[in-house]
């Protein structure tokens, strides 16, 4: 139904996207410094089902919608370009407000069970903006609208971002667990994380309005 080559694709730009430190990835850095790898796996677990509810959002939407009409496709992929432009911008102009210490405070809370954290991350990944405008405007690239079935297309390439966003936010997450001290002791590695993000997710937002399929 969806060739190799597209998928390949969207994977390259899935992993390009998700490990660009948004919401989601600070929220699981929070959550492990304030509370360790256990939480910090499970918020990560909750962040991807989140994501993946945002495929189903699109795919029964935005998919059967973009099937009918090369407008509306074009619409939504010229919009969501100009929103990740923004939140390029946004996350460059506020790199610096990028501490350790807050990140961990806004995260710490009660200790919660590990369903009540799964469900916490999975609030935070269906209501992230960055991820609402990459299912929205970038995924309905990669479908082969000749080949018929959107939606079924959207949900199954919706897989690949969360298989990789899985593997990436656990990863994140153990590593700040692991290394807490070396995120503590300076707000400047935070600072160029997120500078060099936001100037990632500019250079996204300009490759997604340039290039693309209308097929």
């Amino acid at each position: 139904m969806v060739s190799t080559d597209r998928v390949l694709a969207f994977a390259a730009m899935s992993l390009l996207v998700i490990v660009i430190p948004g919401p989601s990835v600070l929220f699981v850095i929070g959550r492990a410094l304030a509370h360790g790898r256990r939480t910090a796996v499970a918020t990560a677990v909750g962040n991807v089902f989140g994501s993946y509810l945002l495929v189903v959002a699109v795919a029964v939407g935005i998919g059967s919608l973009v099937e009918r009409s090369v407008a509306v496709y074009l619409a939504v992929k010229l919009a969501g370009a100009a929103y990740l432009v923004f939140l390029g911008v946004q996350a460059f102009r506020h790199r610096k407000a990028l501490k350790a210490s807050a990140i961990a405070s806004r995260s710490a809370g009660p200790a919660r069970g590990d369903l009540r954290t799964v469900l916490d991350g999975a609030l935070v990944g269906v209501t992230n903006p960055k991820g609402i405008v990459f299912f929205a405007a970038v995924l309905p690239q990669f479908v082969d609208h000749s080949a018929g079935h959107v939606p079924a297309q959207m949900l199954l390439l919706g897989l690949v971002p969360i298989a990789i966003g899985l593997v990436t936010d656990t990863l994140w997450g153990l590593t700040a667990s692991a290394a807490r001290t070396w995120f503590a002791s300076s707000d400047r590695r935070l600072s160029m994380i997120g500078g060099a993000g936001g100037f990632t997710m500019i250079g996204l937002g300009l490759t997604v309005a340039v290039t693309g399929r209308a097929d």
